[in-house]
Parts: structure tokens; C-alpha cells; sequence
């Protein structure tokens, strides 16, 4: 008897299992077509739970809808890490014990390494660690372009380039995103200052936003096809861009076909019915200054939350977009929350650490490397054998680089550092003496050092430095407010903490000094011609002090090369000349007013070198480039060009180098750079080993922005293809014509 009526509540519940499954709502399908679940998942929603998707619910989370199961959205703090848990409804640490990651270079060492397949490698395992985390969207990454050297988060973006940042951009998205972890492209468009950040209004010509500005955005969500974009703090055109007609409605949903969701950076939204009705479509962070305020709002009360709800009952904003705005959230849910194919990810695994050597070591630039006195042979790599005593100077040789910076700011499970590195290498040959002192500076919280301890750890340095065989030198910048910090722009393009006085009086006494300057900006050189070798070594996360040693001692070639130009004096930069409205602009408004002629543009075509260029890297080996053949000297609209050149190693190790094809049209209706990066491509050779570059030509690489057409034209006419190891060092030329 009691089998039977088991076998008959077996029976029973299969059919109501049937039953069930034959009622499943479309929107829990992972079957059915993403649109069709959007839809059909929308047809269930209520006014208010709508609304209430539209804005967060902690500080790093927005509301799903509970009642059907759809679940919420949490977001996290990038581009270089997974930060660290924050408190439901504070700026403060949750002090978790698990949330220890890998931290990897900054995006600027990133672009450095000029190898899409790296980035590539970058986005996986950093979305990897998201997953594991259980984050839906990784804030980032950063691709605002570096109109200048005092930009605090320059450290965050790819460089100067459009070109270069579009290229580099898209694998580190599609890398993030196979993780079913969403990307949040930042910050669109035009904040290239922390300064007045908030509120400073950018006034730019349309060929300049079409030419510099947009290209890398357009890239992450066309070719990248990134599923957020984060909007700026900032104004444009008087509208700020969080909820910009022309920026998010024309351009970016409507021109670019973007079906993602645009997020408020944290504090970034300003007004209801712009919200409404300009392309905003999640708001975060809301009466706060994004990073420590706190305000006795509640999140009913932002923008997007009540007084929305408010206008679109009277009718004063239309259904249609909160419709419009819940779809593409519940899109992005679906693509990453309510996706149960995604991985389950990894966090701080050796093969996390191994990407974040990699991209440090490759991202490395060699900037000087020469001999020593009357040496014939160049200061690096580092033979061993040579040195007895080796000094390491500096506080950043053992100073945490992941911390500070601002959002950025990472909680590694291990960080390496310098000293650590080169002591693993050469072992009790080093010593160490910290020369300088920065303390901790955030925010205008500033820890002061007198000048007292400063001259005492000068004098210390210099004393050791004249016994010693080698020094080196690990300076730069430190992630302090108004260095390369978020919220504050720099103040000066020396190096702070008198660290030129104390690299001079070490010089004085011990020539043999090798520097390595870890810094996510340019800084000013007055002893540049008397350091025998210089490495630009930017901020590299876990891996840092390995990155490096393995670099300076020869067991790995440097590779890197520069991402933005080094000019020598401030001056020289081209949105610093012309003075104040340019930047930082009168507290209300700024203009652009170099216009399109950013970074090595300006300086080719102004004739202002650059201290060193864009595009520029030394290596231990040489590089010869024959004579570029171009396949047609007359080029059709319908038609493709290819310029084949050959680079051999003519060196004794092995090695990798950069070649770059930069475009010059010889004459145009409109004012253009001498030259524009279009093409570049990193090979490895081995000793004597020889290959082969093509790159291919179209009409679209030999197009500006027309913006009295308003539209992307290519005039007949005479180009050259200029094959390059930098923007300056031109190895070859290609003439050839365009025709109709």
C-alpha cells in the first residue's frame, strides 16, 4: 500500500513538474531569444519596479525585481582590480577576510605594451575575479584620452592616441565579458581633469570629439560590444554628460545602435527630467562627491527614484523611457546575473599573477640606456657579476602602489615589490635607503613630513650612495592626492618630495645610477643627460617588483613603448599653452583649444619635440627595417592598399618591437596633423631572425571629420605611409595617391 501511493505522489509530481515547466515564463528561459525575454519580462513589471531598477539600492548595487525572481545588480570598482567590499551604505571597508585579488598594472602600462593579445589575456583574468567575487559589472575599463600631463587619473587611460586606445580596448572588453561580467567604458566623454570635475563645462569643436575623443568609446561598444558605458562627471556643452541629448540620445544609442545600459558615474546625475529624457538609465552614488560624502538622502530620494515616478504619473516625461531604461537593464541582467552559463571564475591564481608579470614586463619602457663614463658597452641589463654593492633609493622601492588613487585602489593578496624583486635576483648585494619620505595624502588629508626627517634621509642616501657600485634609483609619483589621484589634479610636472635635489646630490657623488620611475603621467627630467638609464616603469600591481627586476637584469627584454609624449617643459604641451581657458579653465567653462592636435600631433606639427615621443622604447637588441613597399601608388575609394616592410634582429638576444604605420596627407581643405597612427604591430625575433609587417590601407584610415558636413570625408590626394619605431623615428616612406 505504501509503495502504491508513493508511485502515485511520484506521478503526481512529475505532472505538476510538466505543468510547471510548460507555464515558465519566457524570461526565465535562457532559451529563448534575449529580446523576447526582455519584453515579456517587462509585460510583468509594475510602474514602481520599474523605477526602482533605475537607481541603486546600496552603494554598489541596483534593485532587481524580487517578485519575479529577477535578481539584483552588483557593481565594482576597477579597471586594474577587483576593489576590496564596501559597506552596504558607506564609503568604509567591509573588512571582509576573502576579498584579497590580483592587482594588475595600471592601464597606462597596459597600452604601453602595445599587444592586443595581452589585453585580451588582462580582461579574462580580470574578469575571472569578478565572477569568483559574484560582481556583475567591473567599472571599467578607462579610455579618456591624455590631453595632458596633470590629469590625476591618467594613470587610468590608455594613452594619447584614439587609434591606439580603440585597438587596445577591445580585447580587454571581450576578454571581461566571457566571464558573463559586464564592462563599464568610462568616463564618456571629456573628463581629462579631476579639477572641477564635477561641474567644469568642456567647450570643443565637433571635428576634434569625433577625431580624439570618441574613437576608443566608439570601438568598445561597436567592436567591443560592451554591454555599459559610464558616464563623465563632467559638463558638455552645458548639459553634464550623464544626461547629454547629443552625447548619450544621438550619438551613442542612436548613431553608434549601443543596447546597453548608461550608468551614472557615482555622483554624476543632476537633474530629473534630463535624466529622463537625455539617455541616463542607472543612477549611482547621488549626493555624494563619488568617493567619501554622505548626504541624509535616501535612495528614494534621487533623481531617478521618486521624483521620476512623480513625472511620469502627470505625464510630464513620457512611459516610454522608463521602458525604454528597464529593458536595457533587464538586458544586462540577463547577459551576466541570470546567465547560467557563465564561468564561475578564479581569484589570485598563478596564472592571474603570470598575466600581471607579463603585461608589467612588456609594459616597461626603456627610455635611456647608455654607458657608463668612458664604458663602451650600455648600463643595462644588469651583470651581475660587475656590481658588489648594489643601493636601492627611493620610498617607492618599497612603498604599496596599489593603494590610494582613489577608486582605483586595490586590496592584493600579494604585492611584490621592488626591493623585494631585485633583492630576489641579487640577493645581499643590496642594500637599501629610503632617500625621501612622502607620507599619506587623500583627499587634502595630508600627513606631513618635516623638513628635518626629509634632510636626514637625503643625507643618509647620498652617504651609502658613495660607497656604493650601483644605484638605483625607484622614484616617480606615488598615488597621493593631487599626484596620480582621483579627485585632484597634480600641481606641478616636477617630482615631488625634493626628489631632484636628492637624484642630483647622488649623481654628484656615484654617476652609476639607473633609474626607474613608476608613475602613470609624464614628469620633468632637469637630469636627464646625466642618468645613464632610465625605465619608465608605471604602476604594476601584484607582480611589480618581479616586472622589474626581471627587466633590468636581462631576463626579459624591454618592449614597452610610450602610449602619450614626455614633453620636456610643461609648457610644451599643447593644452597647457595656450593658458588658462584651455586649462583648467575658469572654475565654469574650459575650451579645447589645440583642438585636434593632442599629444604628438601637437608636438610633430608645432615642431616642439618632445622629450621623448609617442610611440618611443629602447630594447637590448637592434631592430633593422628595409625599405616599406606599398602594393599601388594610385589608390580607388572601392579599393584596399598593403604596405609589406621587413624587420630583422640584428642583435645577440632575442627581443620584440613595435612597428607603427602613421598616415601623412601632404594636402587637405581642413588643417591636419603631420602625421596620425594608424597601424601598429608587435613581433618577436629571435637573434638574426627576420619577418615580415603588412598592414592594410583603406579609404577610412585617410579620413577626418568634416564638421561643417558633419560627416568623415577622404579628399583625393597624395598620402605618404610612414613606417616608424616612434611617432619621430620614421624608418620608411610610401607615397602613393588617392583617386577618384
Amino acid at each position: 500500500m505504501k509503495k502504491r501511493n508513493l508511485i502515485a505522489a511520484c506521478a503526481i509530481a512529475a505532472l505538476t513538474t510538466m505543468s510547471i515547466q510548460a507555464q515558465t515564463p519566457i524570461y526565465l528561459d535562457k532559451n529563448q531569444p534575449i529580446e523576447d525575454r526582455v519584453q515579456d519580462a517587462l509585460s510583468r513589471m509594475t510602474l514602481e519596479e520599474k523605477v526602482a531598477m533605475t537607481h541603486a539600492q546600496s552603494k554598489f548595487s541596483s534593485p532587481g525585481v524580487p517578485r519575479l525572481g529577477i535578481p539584483e545588480l552588483w557593481w565594482c570598482d576597477g579597471p586594474h582590480g577587483v576593489r576590496a567590499e564596501i559597506e552596504w551604505n558607506s564609503w568604509g571597508y567591509a573588512n571582509w577576510t576573502n576579498d584579497s585579488i590580483t592587482a594588475f598594472p595600471a592601464l597606462t602600462c597596459l597600452a604601453a605594451t602595445w599587444n592586443p593579445e595581452l589585453s585580451y589575456a588582462y580582461g579574462d583574468a580580470l574578469g575571472a575575479e569578478a565572477r569568483y567575487r559574484k560582481k556583475d559589472i567591473i567599472l571599467g575599463p578607462g579610455v579618456n584620452m591624455y590631453r595632458h600631463p596633470l590629469n590625476g587619473r591618467n594613470f587610468e587611460y590608455m594613452g594619447e592616441d584614439p587609434y591606439l586606445a580603440s585597438i587596445m580596448v577591445v580585447p580587454y572588453i571581450k576578454g571581461v565579458q566571457q566571464n558573463g561580467v559586464a564592462t563599464s567604458t568610462k568616463h564618456y566623454v571629456l573628463n581629462d581633469q579631476e579639477k572641477w570635475r564635477g561641474h567644469i563645462n568642456v567647450e570643443i569643436s565637433d571635428r576634434a570629439l569625433h577625431e580624439i575623443y570618441l574613437p576608443p568609446f566608439k570601438a568598445a561598444v561597436v567592436d567591443g560590444e560592451g554591454w555599459t558605458i559610464m558616464g563623465a562627471y563632467n559638463k558638455v556643452r552645458g548639459q553634464h554628460a550623464c544626461h547629454n541629448e547629443l552625447l548619450l540620445n544621438e550619438i551613442l544609442k542612436n548613431d553608434w545602435g549601443f543596447d546597453g545600459v548608461v550608468v551614472t558615474d557615482w555622483g554624476g546625475a543632476h537633474d530629473t527630467k534630463e535624466a529622463a529624457l537625455y539617455g541616463l538609465d542607472v543612477e549611482m552614488g547621488s549626493y555624494t562627491n563619488g568617493l567619501t560624502s554622505e548626504s541624509d538622502f535616501g535612495y528614494n530620494d534621487y533623481y531617478l527614484a521618486d521624483p521620476y515616478l512623480a513625472m511620469l504619473k502627470s505625464g510630464e516625461v513620457p512611459m516610454s523611457t522608463v521602458d525604454d531604461k528597464a529593458s536595457r537593464i533587464l538586458r544586462l541582467i540577463f547577459r551576466t546575473a541570470m546567465n547560467p552559463d557563465r564561468p564561475w571564475g578564479s581569484q589570485a591564481t598563478p596564472e592571474h599573477a603570470a598575466v600581471a608579470r607579463t603585461v608589467g614586463e612588456e609594459g616597461i619602457v626603456l627610455l635611456r640606456n647608455e654607458p657608463v663614463a668612458k664604458k663602451s658597452t650600455p648600463l643595462l641589463p644588469l651583470d651581475a657579476s660587475k656590481y658588489n654593492k648594489i643601493l636601492v633609493v627611493g620610498e617607492n622601492a618599497s612603498r604599496s602602489l596599489t593603494q590610494g588613487g582613489g577608486s582605483s585602489e586595490l586590496k592584493p593578496k600579494e604585492e611584490i615589490s621592488p626591493l623585494a624583486g631585485l633583492q630576489a635576483i641579487y640577493g645581499n648585494k643590496i642594500s637599501y635607503a629610503a632617500g625621501y619620505k612622502a607620507g599619506r595624502s587623500m583627499y587634502g588629508n595630508v600627513e606631513i613630513i618635516t623638513q628635518a626627517v626629509e634632510d636626514s634621509l637625503r643625507a643618509e642616501a647620498v652617504a651609502m650612495a658613495k660607497d656604493a657600485d650601483l644605484v638605483i634609483y625607484v622614484g616617480g609619483l606615488n598615488k597621493n592626492h593631487e599626484q596620480d589621484c582621483e579627485a585632484g589634479d597634480r600641481i606641478t610636472y616636477s617630482l615631488p618630495f625634493a626628489q631632484d635635489q636628492l637624484i642630483e646630490e647622488i649623481l654628484a657623488v656615484n654617476p652609476n645610477m639607473v633609474m626607474t620611475l613608476l608613475s602613470g603621467n609624464a614628469v620633468e627630467m632637469p637630469w636627464v643627460n646625466r642618468v645613464p638609464a632610465i625605465l619608465q616603469s608605471w604602476y604594476l600591481g601584484s607582480q611589480a617588483g618581479n616586472a622589474i627586476a626581471n627587466v633590468l637584469s636581462g631576463a626579459v627584454n624591454p618592449s614597452g613603448k610610450l602610449p602619450f609624449s614626455f614633453p620636456k617643459k610643461l609648457e610644451d604641451n599643447g593644452a597647457i599653452h595656450f593658458g588658462e581657458m584651455s586649462y583648467p579653465g575658469d572654475s565654469i567653462n574650459q575650451t579645447y583649444l589645440e583642438d585636434i592636435l593632442v599629444g604628438y600631433r601637437w608636438h610633430d606639427t608645432k615642431k616642439i619635440p618632445a622629450l621623448y615621443p609617442f610611440g618611443y622604447g629602447l630594447s637590448y637588441t637592434i631592430f633593422e627595417y628595409s625599405k616599406p613597399e606599398i602594393s599601388t601608388n594610385k589608390l580607388l575609394p572601392s579599393e584596399t592598399a598593403t604596405v609589406k616592410v621587413k624587420v630583422r634582429n640584428t642583435g645577440k638576444v632575442a627581443g620584440k618591437e613595435v612597428v607603427q604605420l602613421y598616415i601623412s596627407d601632404k594636402k587637405s581643405s581642413l588643417p591636419r596633423p603631420e602625421k596620425e597612427l594608424k597601424g601598429f604591430q608587435k613581433v618577436d625575433l629571435q637573434p638574426g631572425e627576420e619577418k615580415e609587417v603588412i598592414f592594410t590601407i583603406t579609404p577610412a584610415e585617410l579620413s577626418y571629420y568634416d564638421d561643417a558636413r558633419h560627416e568623415w570625408v577622404a579628399e583625393p590626394g597624395i598620402f605618404e605611409a610612414l613606417i616608424g619605431a616612434s611617432s619621430t623615428d620614421i624608418k620608411g616612406k610610401a607615397r602613393f595617391e588617392l583617386v577618384f
